[in-house]
């Protein structure tokens, strides 16, 4: 990859805004930028995607991409990956930024196929070094990182949540919002979407938490989280888990943290009952701190919590929960 070409921002929306990690996608971009001079484009897939163009510009899109066509509703594999195929030949950018999400992780192969070259997925950073793209990201479960580079000339990447400033909203930056209609119809008729079910979205999204109180198999059960529930909302935080509660359906499946879940940077993480597998600590171990509670003195996680607990859980997590309560009332009572 070269130095003065175009980076493209595939943005991802939810309840009509920008995500955060799109936000992220774009203050990395603009790090790019600063740094090897690259041009920041960004493409929103909608049939109307005009209404985020402008945020978009804001946050720093120099040419927003409005690919509208009504198959483009939802996210369906083929129609994505026809329509970014298509828009890659139209706007030729050398680097192509996707979020490491469910739709990200899907169509960033798929496009680097159809286009015959490079992809990188579950990066942790990208930086212009030595004349070129690097693209670091974990390998052997998280225990190692690798270093990537490429000499092809359109290279796809997906960026994990967390591991990049989101750029933050100027108005006074100027942009061009241009509309591009994909054809559509084979891509359409090779799958066909039968149903979509949503979990329900309830309280903060894992990536946007500032603090999480996660669970793992060492709860023995669907009611362990119940208290770790009533944990987070007296903290004003969220609830995630690792993958085998998740797996035996103990909690929903949006919990999951980790190499195959998501990834989160949370100013405090509590981790219940995970043993700290690489694979989970692939997803929370940017944690500005991590307390551990665990009946096993062994366990791996200590060695990345920098405050440990081994006690049961159902005996530390209500007495913990009632010393917030009592310190939370203290500056009212103090008056």
């Amino acid at each position: 990859m070269s130095a003065a070409g175009a980076i493209l921002v595939i943005a991802e929306i939810e309840r009509g805004a920008v995500t955060r990690l799109t936000r992220e996608l774009l203050g990395l971009a603009l790090r790019l930028k600063a740094q090897a001079g690259y041009a920041v484009n960004a493409a929103v897939f909608a049939p109307k995607g005009g209404a985020v163009a402008e945020e978009l510009i804001a946050l720093g899109a120099e040419q927003v991409y409005c690919v509208e066509h009504p198959g483009l509703v939802g996210y369906h594999s083929e129609a994505w990956t026809s329509a970014a195929a298509q828009l890659c030949e139209e706007a030729s950018p050398e680097l192509v930024l996707t979020g490491h999400t469910a739709t990200g992780a899907d169509l960033a192969p798929r496009l680097a196929f159809r286009m015959q070259d490079s992809v990188a997925t579950g990066c942790v950073d990208i930086s212009w070094r030595d004349g070129a793209c690097q693209f670091t990201r974990p390998c052997y479960g998280g225990n190692v990182r690798e270093t990537l580079s490429f000499t092809s000339g359109l290279c796809v990447a997906t960026v994990r949540a967390g591991c990049s400033p989101a750029s933050v909203p100027e108005a006074a930056r100027r942009g061009e919002v241009r509309r591009f209609q994909p054809v559509l119809d084979q891509a359409l008729k090779r799958m066909r979407v039968v149903a979509r079910r949503a979990d329900a979205a309830e309280g903060l999204r894992l990536e946007d938490a500032a603090v999480i109180v996660a669970g793992g198999r060492g709860l023995n059960g669907p009611d362990g989280f119940r208290a770790l529930e009533t944990l987070a909302g007296v903290l004003g935080g969220a609830v995630g888990a690792s993958r085998v509660p998740c797996d035996l359906g103990w909690c929903p499946r949006t919990w999951q943290i980790g190499l195959t879940g998501r990834t989160v940077q949370p100013a405090l993480y509590i981790a219940v009952g995970i043993s700290g597998a690489g694979h989970h600590m692939a997803g929370c171990g940017n944690a500005k701190t991590i307390v551990a509670v665990n009946t096993d003195a062994n366990a791996a996680i200590y060695r990345d919590a920098r405050f440990g607990i081994v006690a049961d859980h159902q005996q530390f997590v209500p007495a913990f929960i009632d010393e917030v309560r009592k310190l939370k009332r203290a500056p009212s009572e103090a008056r």
